[in-house]
């Protein structure tokens, strides 16, 4: 991680007092705390055994003389969970195949359709072993065993109210410790892999070189776009995933990241996970096929790794341009002033719902005078869902329950399909829910959240050098945002070949000059009220073009409060 020198001084003293206030709200207040904060070491990691039933599954994998099927998922904590298995596996001798569903025919996870492809593709299985879904997976799971297959299920996703009848069941949301409890699909098959290697190599079966840092790489880039919490255990697994990116990592990520990355870094940052390969793996399973990720990330041939990440990569540009469609499509659709937004795009591609509702909910509370209102985008009949805090979406979905055929989800995100003819029930019925709700004042007013106010003087190269210490960023440890008052927007530019981005100076020369990406549209509306005194949210980084210099990345602009 960027500024990773290992940190053994009083670091209560040495922290700048804006962080040691943003730590502490989070927990981190003592000097030992601090200490595991800032120097995560791979020697923490927990036993695999904190995981229920893993030696049972371990043990019943190892004697497996068959074809073992690894039925993964098609987003990248399911396709690296899938080439965490498949690489052990193979490293152990077992006949071992891969079978990811398809996405808009089958769905996520074990579905009848799946399942009977699978079967039709792997006539010979013995066993299946799950990644990353299963555990849901009753009738199907009975279905397998009844036929003599032996199931494996390994998943992360809280279970119903029934559990498969599997032959062995690992998910830490069933059966763990504590500290195992928030692993992502791909950390669960990470510790599964360490336990099947132990094992081959105290019985003589394996004698090969460790498979610990390519499978740990995997499992680092899972956390961080499936959006687990970076604390404890998880922050271990991806500190020492990005440590170890340039000398560990598959040769097909390492492409990826070549082809992705604009600028080469010493070691890459938990942006460069989760801004640059989980979309681009992702992107895949979104538009076309999970498995080219897979065998991108399984190839050994460097001109076949170049070639696939030239694949993946293009997958990503479709699905950008797919985005940047719908999302001019979904935002000339948007009611304004309305509680929540449901917006039908009949011709959108069901794929990128997800990221439409992220992009348009962005845009709505950002920008001057926004608001923050859940969002959901309807393409042909499927939908996804996404929230600000103070309104849990899977609980207005279920306000919603007789205008939907399914739905599911957290807090923050979720997805449903609508019955036919009833988006405008739905639409209605879940603004009635998030009036009612702002109402009873549980929700915010739209502003971004702020972790420190902080003055032009707080904004230093040390201060910049410590938030990069913070690494890695992620879920449960957000990069830290700021927010200084009563400011006055000066010189705002078009950045980008085609403007998609702004760069804004301050009418005060002490505030470091701010690029705020892809918000190019609101160039005039922004020149227009120049003048107008202003609150600011943005996150500080350090820049290397030229001489090193702070940098801010706008988050927000509204209407100043003082203060």
């Amino acid at each position: 991680m960027p500024g990773s020198d290992r940190l053994s001084s009083d670091l209560d003293s040495l922290l700048p007092s804006v962080l040691r206030g943003i730590l502490a709200s989070r927990g981190l207040s003592d000097q030992e705390s601090l200490e595991r904060y800032f120097n995560p070491s791979i020697s923490s990691l927990a036993s695999p055994e904190g995981l229920g039933n893993i030696d049972s599954a371990a043990e019943l994998m190892l004697s497996e003389t068959g074809e073992i099927v690894v039925f993964g998922d098609y987003d990248c904590d399911g396709v690296c969970a899938s080439a965490i298995v498949i690489a052990v596996l193979k490293a152990l001798g077992k006949k071992a195949a891969a079978f990811l569903p398809d996405r808009l025919s089958e769905g996520y996870g074990m579905s009848a359709a799946s399942v009977s492809r699978m079967l039709g593709e792997y006539p010979a299985a013995g066993m299946v072993v799950t990644v990353d879904n299963g555990v849901n997976s009753v009738e199907e799971i009975a279905s397998l065993r009844a036929k003599g297959i032996r199931v494996v299920v390994t998943d992360h996703h809280l279970p119903g109210p029934v559990l498969p009848d599997a032959d062995a069941l690992i998910n830490p949301k069933v059966e763990a410790s504590d500290e195992l409890k928030d692993l992502c699909g791909a950390g669960v098959a990470f510790m599964l892999a360490n336990v099947l290697v132990r094992k081959a190599r105290a019985r003589g079966l394996y004698d090969g070189p460790s498979l610990g840092g390519p499978l740990l790489v995997l499992a680092g880039l899972a956390t961080i776009t499936d959006l687990m919490p970076v604390a404890g255990q998880n922050r271990i697994i991806v500190s020492e995933a990005l440590r170890r990116f340039h000398s560990c990592a598959p040769l097909g990520l390492k492409e990826l990241h070549s082809r992705a990355a604009k600028v080469a870094s010493a070691m890459p940052s938990s942006r460069d996970f989760g801004f640059l390969l989980g979309p681009r793996i992702n992107a895949s399973g979104r538009v076309a096929s999970g498995m080219e990720a897979l065998e991108l990330i399984l190839c050994e041939d460097r001109e076949v790794a170049r070639e696939c990440a030239r694949i993946v990569d293009r997958r990503n540009l479709e699905r950008k341009s797919i985005e940047q469609r719908m999302v001019q499509d979904a935002l000339s659709k948007v009611v304004p002033g309305a509680a929540a937004q449901v917006i039908d795009l009949p011709d959108g591609h069901p794929g990128v719902a997800g990221i439409i509702a992220s992009r348009v909910m962005e845009r709505l509370s950002s920008g001057p005078g926004g608001a923050a209102v859940p969002v959901c985008i309807v393409a042909g009949g499927r939908g996804s869902a996404r929230s600000p805090a103070g309104i849990n979406i899977r609980d207005a979905m279920e306000f919603c329950t007789d205008m939907l055929e399914r739905f599911g989800g957290h807090a923050a995100a979720g997805g449903f399909s609508v019955k036919p003819g009833m988006i405008d029930a739905f639409r209605d019925r879940l603004c009635e829910y998030c009036r009612e709700v702002a109402a009873d004042g549980q929700t915010g007013d739209g502003e971004m959240q702020v972790d420190a106010w902080i003055s032009p003087s707080d904004v230093t190269l040390e201060l910049a050098r410590w938030v990069e210490k913070m690494e890695p960023f992620g879920e449960g440890n957000p990069e830290p945002v700021f927010g200084m008052r009563d400011v006055e927007l000066a010189d705002i530019k078009p950045l980008g070949t085609d403007g998609k981005h702004l760069s804004v100076s301050f009418r005060n020369r002490a505030i470091p000059r701010a690029v705020w990406w892809n918000r190019g549209e609101l160039i005039e509306d922004l020149r227009a009220s120049s003048g107008r005194r202003r609150d600011i949210a943005f996150k500080i980084a350090l820049s290397e073009y030229g001489e090193l210099h702070v940098e801010l990345r706008l988050m927000s602009v509204s209407d100043c409060k003082g203060g």
